[in-house]
């Protein structure tokens, strides 16, 4: 049973980047069998909250939270309770958490989430201050500082005060070294340096121009000019048909077109070889 539970919570945690669902899909296959164990519950949790399932994602964290007494995850709690359109109560777990004195890191997260619901309540004077306050703070660490200005230039965008926005995302670049956020991106963005193109319409319009399959019209007229003439035998002596010289073409002489190059269509990524859940159950039943 141990070895299955342990399967599940890997496979959860080596999912929930690429395929949240599937990731909380494990980690239910492991809560089922070890709802007891605090490890389990907090990475169901983890996962249903990547998976954008806020009301499973706070049960989970609940369930943490009585079991273990810690407040590591109120900030996580809080941010559910925004996703499911309750941002007064994420605010009091806010407050809650707040009032507990924690960590630096768990103290940013819950400011951030403040800051959240106070845009969530129309209140975007209050989250830009909120934001500024804690960006002045000294002896704040790189990557905590980071996700503030992220945070802090996100908001300016949303309100569009662009230049502002340019200005706090290049700082969140310069402080972020591990690419935790795509700051980097949103100023090449902002500048212009990135050009967001749709492949699929470039294709189509490549294959319905006028121009298409000119390559293939131009091979084959030059196949037909290098291929020798017959000699035609009705053809007087000194035609330069029988003494195989050129005979250039006139403007009468009608081209041939061909038609647009198939296209084929594009394959999808290979799929990831995954535990099979059904296995795991049946395999649960015959213990």
């Amino acid at each position: 049973m141990a070895e299955v539970v342990g399967s599940h919570l890997l496979m959860a945690g080596m999912l929930v980047d690429s395929d949240p669902v599937l990731a909380h899909a494990h980690a239910e296959a492991a809560r089922r069998r070890a709802a007891r164990l605090p490890v389990v519950r907090q990475v169901a949790g983890e996962t249903a909250y990547a998976a954008g399932e806020y009301g499973a994602a706070l049960n989970e964290f609940r369930a943490v939270r009585r079991m273990t007494g810690s407040n590591d995850f109120l900030a996580l709690a809080a941010d559910c309770e925004r996703g499911l359109g309750r941002p007064q109560a994420a605010l009091t777990l806010v407050s809650e958490g707040l009032g507990a004195t924690p960590a630096p890191e768990l103290y940013i997260e819950l400011k951030l989430v403040q800051a959240g619901a106070r845009v969530d309540l129309g209140q975007t004077a209050e989250a830009q201050r909120i934001l500024a306050t804690e960006l002045d703070r000294p002896h704040l660490a790189a990557p905590l500082r980071a996700r503030l200005a992220y945070a802090y230039a996100d908001l300016h965008e949303q309100t569009g005060d662009e230049p502002a926005a340019l200005e706090w995302f290049s700082r969140a670049a310069r402080l972020d070294t591990t690419g935790e956020t795509d700051a980097a991106e949103r100023v090449e963005r902002l500048c212009g340096l990135v050009l967001a193109v749709d492949l699929d319409l470039l294709e189509g319009e490549s294959l319905n121009s006028p121009d298409a399959g000119g390559d293939d019209d131009e091979a084959g007229d030059a196949a037909e000019q290098e291929q020798p003439l017959a000699p035609s035998p009705e053809a007087p002596p000194g035609d330069p048909r029988v003494e195989g010289q050129p005979v250039s073409s006139t403007p009468d002489d009608p081209s041939s077109e061909t038609g647009p190059a198939g296209h084929g269509e594009a394959t999808g990524p290979a799929e990831q070889g995954l535990l099979p859940l059904e296995e795991d159950e049946r395999t649960d039943s015959a213990h």
